[in-house]
C-alpha cells in the first residue's frame, strides 16, 4: 500500500508490521502544520492496508516528539482562523488514535512531550526507553492542557499524582511513568525498538477479530469516558491561546531560543 503523507512522518512495511516514525530529528521531532495533519491522518491510512496487523510508533533520532514546534505556535497569536483548525486536528488525532482498530505499540526512545506526551500515552502498549521522560507542560505555557493530558491522565493514573505534574509540567521519568500507569515498561536505549518489534511479532501472530474486539472493547471505556472532559478541554485550550500570561511565555520561549 501507499501512504500520502508528508516526509515529517515515515511508514515502513515489514510484513504485517508498521513502523511509524516521527522524522524531524533536526527539530526533536517538534510537531510542525505537516506533521500535526499527518498525525490526524495517518489512522485512517493504516487502517485501509490490508496486510497490516501492529503498528510502532516511534520518533526518529533522539527524541519522541518535544511537542509544538514553536514558530507554528506563536503563529497562532496572530491567526485565528490557523488557530481554529489546530484544535479541530488536535482532537481529530485523539479521536482516530482511540477508534483505531489494530494495536499501537509506543517505543518512547526520548522526550515526549505535549501532545507528543499525549500521542505516546493513547498507544496501546508504552515502551519507554529507560532515558525517556514524558511531560505536559501546557499549564507553563499559559495554555489548559487541553489536547489530552487533562481529560485522560486521570483515566490512567491517580487523580492526586496526576493534578502535580499536569500543573507544573514536570518531567515524569521513565521509571515514574511506569509507577503511575502511564507507560507499560522501560528498556534500555539500545533494546528498544528491538523489544517493541518482539512484541509486535507476538501481536501478528494473535486472532485477528479476537485481538481488535479486545481493543475496541477497552476503547470504549476512554471513548465514553472522555467525551465531555474532551470537549471542554478544547474549548478551554482555545480559550487561553488569546490570553496575554500565553502571549507573554511564548514570548519568553522565543528570546530564548532566539540567545541560544
Amino acid at each position: 500500500m501507499t501512504y500520502d503523507l508528508p516526509d515529517e512522518l515515515t511508514v515502513e512495511c515489514d510484513g504485517p508490521i508498521r513502523l511509524v516514525t516521527i522524522n524531524r530529528p533536526a527539530e526533536r521531532n517538534a510537531v510542525n502544520k505537516p506533521l500535526h495533519w499527518a498525525l490526524a491522518n495517518v489512522w485512517r491510512q493504516l487502517a485501509a492496508d490490508r496486510e497490516a496487523a501492529v503498528v510502532i510508533l516511534t520518533g526518529a533520532g533522539k527524541a519522541f516528539s518535544a511537542g509544538g514546534d514553536l514558530d507554528w505556535i506563536c503563529s497562532f497569536l496572530d491567526d485565528p482562523v490557523a488557530r481554529d483548525e489546530s484544535i479541530r486536528e488536535g482532537a481529530e488525532v485523539i479521536y482516530e488514535m482511540l477508534r483505531f482498530p489494530l494495536p499501537v505499540i509506543a517505543a518512547v526512545n526520548g522526550p515526549a512531550v505535549g501532545l507528543g506526551c499525549s500521542v505516546a500515552v493513547l498507544c496501546d502498549v508504552v515502551l519507554m526507553s529507560d532515558t525517556a521522560y514524558l511531560a505536559d507542560p501546557h499549564v507553563a505555557v499559559g495554555l489548559v492542557a487541553g489536547d489530552g493530558g487533562a481529560a485522560f491522565w486521570p483515566l490512567l493514573t491517580p487523580i492526586m499524582r496526576s493534578r502535580e505534574f499536569l500543573y507544573t509540567g514536570d518531567r515524569i521519568s521513565a521509571a515514574t511513568a511506569v509507577e503511575l500507569g502511564l507507560a507499560s515498561r522501560t528498556c534500555a536505549p539500545e533494546d528498544l525498538v528491538g523489544e517493541a518489534r518482539r512484541l509486535a511479532v507476538r501481536l501478528a501472530a494473535q486472532p485477528r477479530e479476537a485481538l481488535q474486539g479486545t481493543k475496541r472493547i477497552v476503547n470504549m471505556y476512554l471513548s465514553q469516558a472522555l467525551g465531555g472532559p474532551m470537549q471542554a478541554g478544547f474549548a478551554a485550550e482555545v480559550a487561553t491561546m488569546t490570553s496575554p500570561e500565553h502571549r507573554q511565555r511564548l514570548g519568553a520561549m522565543r528570546s530564548t531560543a532566539v540567545t541560544r
